[in-house]
């Protein structure tokens, strides 16, 4: 590798760490102040305030990434431009192409990086941060949900497993309920559906159907077609903690979305945010290309300027993938198409304007 190119790659990955986390930590703050109002009746810690920034800081680390590479390479280049550098290396018989060649190196591996960020460290660090959050509260978990199975204890102190919950619906399937009471099992019951009902006056109730009861003091057996049974509360309750697409990874999140097809409902917003999972971080390797590529074809500017120019593309990258990804929710666009079409015209407007660079 050449010094220049040495030089260039420190420059843009140490502008480029200052840039992402100093804007993933801004966006983790202003998180907090939207949450401050609810956690100052509990008198938390300083120590917990600053664990539930560091929990966030993954998760907004992801998303302003593009942005953060964008701005780094439009200033790191723009200023050599600036500067003359760029004439003296073809002065000097350089071929800017290959110099710049390990940036598209270092553009694969943010793409990988960000992939893996979105996968393995954002799910668990909001996981943390909802803990977190519950903890400050002061409130119990009284139930856990993974792909699309809640745990939960009923109004009478039953143990419930619901091996399929649609939130969307609020439509539960495969309920097993154990009702414990001195110590042992007294009934188990098995139901194939449960659906929550609005009601006046108490707020609602859930009705079990295709229910069989297993009485085990009294060794019987009962049959339901319907059966109503206080499981818990409403899940207008419960809904705002259940795990949210985009804190699970793409393994996690295409299990439930499988779960979700094998019981009969296709959740096109979730296959949506499945898709885009995917294509999301490419985005990475383009924004390296378009950094590149826009100050060598034409004078940007100054510090300011070129901000302005990166803001301004991140901006309209935003705005295109968010409206095309609505269209996909709509079921206007197919997913893939949804998911795919920004990314990909970013994509070749990046590649034809590095391969338009002028040795």
């Amino acid at each position: 590798m050449l010094i220049i190119q040495r030089h260039y790659l420190k420059e843009f990955f140490k502008v480029l760490l200052v840039i992402a986390a100093g804007l993933a930590f801004i966006f983790s703050l202003l998180e907090l102040i939207d949450k401050i109002d609810d956690f100052l009746p509990y008198r938390p810690s300083l120590e917990n305030l600053l664990f539930y920034t560091l929990f966030n800081f993954p998760r907004y680390l992801l998303y302003l990434l593009p942005m953060a590479i964008l701005l780094c390479s439009l200033f790191i280049f723009s200023q050599a431009k600036k500067r003359k550098e760029i004439t003296a290396i073809k002065a000097a018989g350089g071929r800017l192409k290959t110099i710049l060649r390990p940036f598209l190196i270092g553009g694969l591996l943010l793409s990988l990086c960000g992939f893996i960020l979105g996968e393995v460290i954002v799910p668990e660090f909001s996981k943390k941060a909802h803990k977190l959050k519950e903890t400050i509260i002061k409130k119990g978990k009284k139930f856990s949900f993974k792909e699309g199975t809640v745990w939960l204890r009923a109004a009478d102190g039953s143990i419930v497993k619901i091996g399929l919950y649609v939130p969307e619906k609020k439509v539960s399937r495969n309920i097993s309920i154990f009702r414990v009471a001195d110590g042992s099992l007294k009934e188990r019951i098995e139901a194939e559906e449960a659906e929550w009902i609005e009601t006046k006056g108490s707020g609602g109730k859930w009705k079990l159907k295709n229910t069989v009861s297993y009485n085990i003091a009294d060794a019987t057996i009962s049959r339901y077609k319907e059966l109503e049974y206080p499981l818990s509360e409403s899940p207008v309750l419960f809904a705002e903690d259940i795990q949210k697409p985009e804190d699970m990874g793409v393994r996690e999140l295409f299990r439930y979305t499988r779960k979700l097809e094998d019981a009969g409902f296709k959740n096109l917003k979730l296959i949506v945010d499945l898709n885009s999972k995917v294509s999301y971080p490419f985005i990475n390797f383009f924004m390296v290309l378009l950094g590149l590529s826009l100050p060598m074809g034409r004078k940007t500017g100054g510090g300011l300027v070129t901000t302005a120019i990166g803001i301004f593309i991140s901006l309209l990258y935003w705005f295109g993938h968010a409206m095309f990804l609505s269209l996909g929710y709509a079921g206007i666009l197919p997913p893939v198409i949804a998911t795919w079409i920004v990314p990909l015209i970013f994509g070749a407007i990046a590649v034809n304007l590095f391969t338009r660079i002028q040795e």
